[in-house]
């Protein structure tokens, strides 16, 4: 790893490590000193530190549960989960792509319902296994997929695999219902750090992937990131002191371009970054997928780190983030030697954001306002399952298939700056209220596709070239279980755009009254909800008709 800084910005990391160098923190890091972050319980999330050797130690396990995939003659594997259940084997699956004599892996992770009938259609359930992945055992999507596939699928328990921490309700259904295998995760490691554990190493060896191997050279990056390295050598430690310095000055923007042949390592990278150190007003805000423009687009609140895979590098990549370089951004390089070493990158990043979150001041470990939208979800579902349907709600303006919603000080707001009371108007003033530091998150509650990822992209490039602001895109509900936490409990920074819709044909839930669109909507709306609480600038745009309505706000926005 190698950076280059302003130099106010040099001489304060290079204070930050002499102090972490004189203080020993490495070494308290290490021993599980809580008093390195607010003091509370963090020492009790530390499991990671150590997952590569622990699962060296056993890794025939993971050999075996590979071998009996392969001779069962699984042409599928789909992954059932939310967030640190689901983003590292997604990061598996479009890293190393479909390896031969292994099933193909799938990874669902949302409750919209075209997103759902669409993975279905992709896999033939009588040759799928299907691997059902929650740590607590209690989330509402894992659970819901579940039921969902269970049902659809004959001798069902034979097809199904279970992650899950031991004594978790998972763990009771996975043994009623005859599962063919239960792996079980630590409870001293948490979701988004799990990607070393059996969360993260199962569907991948599921897929084909050497896991021996991969830990192996995640365990070189765990031996360097020890207690008896120096700091300043220590890549977890270097990197993660970059970070929370550059943040405590106001470049809070973690811009991640990763190679070509590496790019969904972004999405797991949110959800580290975000969920770890978004909280009390502080944090990183993750921008990922965000394409590389010219240095003029940039603010004072960014830094670049550029991972870099050495097997395939991107020429037009190298030369952006050189002219970056010469005007003056921070740029950190990452050279990543091919796909395998994603597992040192894992221990890096997991390293890194522990120091981050320790030089920024919060617990890095907890994430308290994802639990706020899942309260406000299960309030609304519940409602459902009471009356049969979801509290009415009015919107502030609609015209043309499009309504607008948004609590009664946004809509004040918004009222009093737009001019004209025209869905232009109130689009165009609520874009007009982010400033310098500020970023837009576009939040798009609509199957995640690739006709829908360009209309969202298109949007939030028209706004970081106008408003040369960062701007961050996630599809709901996966974002809620990992940038979601930054957005509700991180720096009030952000302006979001809300964007959901009426689904073309919904899906039941097998058990439930609601369906699986009832709890998108009511996903959505607990969202909105607690970004208002928090006193977030945020407006929801509904519509009708998605493809006219994304076309419509679009064109707007561009």
């Amino acid at each position: 790893m190698t950076y280059k800084l302003p130099k106010k910005l040099e001489s304060a990391v290079q204070a930050s490590l002499d102090d972490w160098r004189k203080s020993g923190k490495v070494e308290r890091l290490w021993r599980g000193d809580a008093s390195l972050w607010t003091g509370a319980d963090e020492g009790a999330w530390l499991g990671w530190l150590t997952i590569t050797s622990s699962q060296l130690a056993q890794v025939l396990r993971f050999q075996r549960v590979a071998e009996d995939a392969k001779a069962t003659g699984f042409k599928h594997a789909l992954l059932l989960g939310m967030g640190g259940s689901s983003l590292c084997p997604e990061v598996m699956r479009l890293t190393f792509g479909k390896i031969a004599g292994y099933p193909e892996l799938h990874v669902l992770d949302s409750t919209d319902p075209a997103q759902v009938r669409a993975i279905e259609k992709s896999i033939d359930p009588e040759s799928t296994i299907f691997i059902v992945s929650s740590k607590s055992g209690g989330t509402l999507e894992p659970n819901i997929f579940k039921q969902y596939f269970f049902e659809r699928s004959k001798q069902a328990g034979s097809r199904f695999i279970a992650i899950t921490d031991p004594g978790s309700h998972m763990q009771q259904v996975a043994e009623k219902d005859a599962f063919r295998h239960i792996f079980y995760g630590l409870p001293t490691i948490g979701g988004r750090y799990s990607a070393l554990s059996d969360f993260g190493m199962v569907p991948a060896a599921i897929m084909g992937v050497d896991v021996p191997r991969f830990l192996t050279i995640a365990g070189k990056m765990a031996q360097a990131c020890g207690p008896e390295v120096p700091v300043e050598e220590n890549p977890g430690a270097l990197l993660g002191t970059v970070l929370g310095v550059l943040a405590q000055d106001g470049r809070d923007k973690v811009t991640i371009v990763p190679s070509p042949g590496i790019y969904d390592l972004g999405a797991w990278l949110e959800q580290l970054l975000a969920e770890s150190t978004g909280k009390v007003g502080k944090g990183l805000i993750p921008v990922d997928r965000e394409q590389l423009g010219a240095p003029e687009v940039y603010g004072h609140d960014r830094v670049f780190v550029y991972l870099r895979l050495s097997t395939a590098p991107d020429a037009e990549q190298d030369k952006a983030v050189e002219r970056l370089e010469r005007a003056g951004q921070p740029v950190v390089r990452i050279p990543v030697t091919d796909p395998y070493h994603l597992g040192a990158e894992f221990f890096r990043w997991e390293f890194a954001t522990a120091v981050a979150g320790a030089i920024i001041g919060i617990h890095a470990f907890n994430q308290p306002d994802v639990e706020a939208s899942k309260i406000a979800t299960k309030k609304l579902t519940s409602e459902y399952e009471q009356t049969g349907s979801l509290p009415a709600e009015a919107p502030f303006f609609q015209a043309g298939g499009v309504q607008l919603f948004a609590d009664k000080s946004n809509a004040e707001t918004l009222r009093n700056t737009a001019g004209k009371p025209t869905l232009d108007g109130y689009l165009k003033a609520h874009i007009n209220r982010l400033g310098a530091g500020d970023y837009l998150a576009v939040l798009g509650y609509i199957e995640m596709n690739h006709a829908h990822e360009k209309a969202l992209q298109s949007m939030r490039h028209a706004v970081r070239n106008g408003k040369r602001v960062a701007t961050c895109l996630g599809f709901g509900p996966r974002f809620l279980h990992s940038t979601g936490q930054a957005y509700k409990g991180g720096p009030n920074s952000g302006v979001f755009l809300q964007i959901t819709c009426d689904d073309a044909a919904d899906l039941p839930v097998p058990g439930q009254k609601y369906t699986f669109g009832v709890v998108k909507a009511a996903q959505a709306r607990g969202d909105l909800q607690v970004l208002e609480e928090r006193g977030r600038r945020a407006l929801r745009v509904h519509l009708t008709d998605l493809g006219t309505g994304l076309k419509t706000i679009t064109e707007i926005l561009g």
